[in-house]
């Protein structure tokens, strides 16, 4: 058997011990240099993502050489070495996973070794980025492309990239992988050309199956995406996940309403937000300006009883209107199971709420200071307790003044909790408490603490008979 193997009877079954080998990269290069048959096995395997080494860049050289001569040319008018040996194989050709960051890297890193100091670093770089940018096109895989599942391009990377290369990249990817899931496009912001905007949009209305959506602008606000947002219109049927971030929302984002199988729909730091129309399963928007809940309530109306999962977050600022925001809640979205709510005002229609909303199964708050006194305080904590809906396992109070009520609070709490988050313990109080809702629910199975390291080893052994105290961060359930 071993000997059939050595003479390259059994290649199908080489081929798959190699590809077993694929992140082995000493061993592969040991395998390469037995036999000419091995070698042709393995070298493809070596170079399908040759970035993820975190070896030295002189592999570049190996690419450089397959360029062609007027290609050298320019290159030689920086005072760089082009005269390697020629290669035995096309190694572009293998390439099956191209990073963009790893690659400027690692011709950065090569450009040391090559460049004297006289001549304009930076020219050199992205002249090489392109010329190895074009020879990896011109060497594509087609397999590979029609395989790609998940797909994310960075513009501001890209920004000094020739825009020609990109457009026919787009272009080849457009007749070829029409089977994305997900696409993400960081930096939007640094998209001008015309070209390339749109093989953009032509190679969205390309695609089959487009699931999930992201979409982010960068430095500064996006107030024009060029028909790549109506472009989503031809992804109305599997189109089940938008994620926007820094854009001024305008008049294209109405076809959101035209996907009858979006789902989930996630905004950070956006404007102009109340233009946007759909009927969702979960909504999460982040703010970093005072937030007006009308510009939500029609959104939250038209999702109505099918609305599961909200997550309002506003960072250094409040939500306005939170009254009307309140009312629209509690009229139309009753389903709710998972509620993150920040700088919301601990009240009682606040209670009122949480109250009505008998699915609900994750609560995440964030209260702001109120001023009023101590005795109405805990009269509405012990409310805020009585109303928890018999279905709430999960609570997160860590960034609240609620701690200095935690016992008030566990005592008069029917809810089966589960995952308690909490910003510390620090005194015999709160442990009693604790132990006291342990003793009595029987439910409480982690606290996760937000000062997790300070913990006193006292409270620490008493505790641990009744529940798992753990880092806010293993148990934290986001949106």
């Amino acid at each position: 058997m071993a000997s059939k193997m050595l003479m390259g009877d059994m290649p199908e079954l080489m081929e798959i011990i190699f590809n077993n080998l694929n992140n082995e990269f000493y061993s592969l290069y040991s395998c390469a240099l037995v036999s000419r048959h091995w070698c042709k096995m393995t070298i493809p395997i070596l170079w399908q993502n040759p970035f993820s080494f975190g070896k030295n860049s002189l592999f570049i050289s190996q690419y450089v050489s397959s360029l062609d001569e007027n290609e050298k040319l320019f290159l030689k008018t920086y005072e760089i070495n082009v005269n390697f040996a020629n290669t035995l194989f096309n190694y572009a050709r293998f390439l099956k996973v191209l990073n963009s960051t790893s690659l400027e890297w690692k011709v950065q890193e090569w450009i040391d070794f090559q460049l004297v100091d006289s001549k304009p670093y930076a020219s050199a770089k992205c002249l090489i980025i392109n010329l190895l940018f074009n020879l990896f096109i011109k060497g594509r895989n087609e397999l590979f492309f029609s395989r790609l599942q998940d797909l994310s391009f960075d513009l501001f990377q890209m920004s000094d990239l020739n825009a020609e290369h990109l457009t026919v990249l787009l272009k080849i990817l457009a007749k070829n992988t029409t089977k994305i899931n997900v696409l993400k496009i960081e930096e939007f912001c640094y998209i001008h050309e015309p070209r390339l905007v749109h093989a953009l949009e032509c190679f969205i209305k390309s695609q089959e199956q487009l699931k999930q959506f992201r979409l982010l602008s960068g430095s500064k606000y996006s107030t024009e995406f060029h028909g790549i947002i109506s472009a989503l219109e031809s992804q109305s049927k599997s189109l089940k996940e938008v994620k926007i971030v820094s854009c001024v929302c305008n008049t294209e984002f109405k076809m959101l309403m035209n996907c009858k199988n979006l789902e989930i729909l996630r905004i950070k730091d956006c404007k102009n937000v109340n233009v946007l129309r759909a009927s969702l399963d979960t909504l999460k928007l982040t703010s970093y300006s005072n937030f007006y809940a009308s510009n939500i309530v029609q959104i939250l109306k038209e999702s109505g009883t099918l609305l599961q999962r909200l997550s309002l977050v506003t960072i250094d600022c409040s939500i306005l209107e939170e009254l009307l925001l309140l009312e629209t809640l509690k009229s139309f979205c009753p389903n709710l199971t998972y509620l993150n709510l920040t700088n919301v005002e601990f009240s009682t229609q606040f209670s009122e709420l949480i109250g009505n909303l008998q699915k609900l199964q994750f609560l995440t708050l964030e209260f702001f200071e109120i001023q009023i006194l101590e005795d109405e305080l805990e009269i509405l904590v012990m409310q805020f307790a009585e109303l928890l809906p018999l279905t709430l396992q999960y609570l997160d109070l860590r960034n609240s003044w609620f701690i200095s009520y935690i016992d008030i609070f566990l005592n008069n709490c029917h809810a089966p909790l589960k995952y308690l988050l909490i910003d510390h313990i620090d005194d015999k109080k709160t442990s009693k408490s604790l132990t006291e809702f342990c003793i009595r629910k029987k439910t409480l199975k982690y606290v996760g603490l937000n000062r997790y390291s300070s913990l006193n080893d006292s409270i620490k052994k008493e505790l641990e008979g009744y529940i798992a105290m753990v880092p806010n961060g293993r148990i934290i359930v986001n949106c």
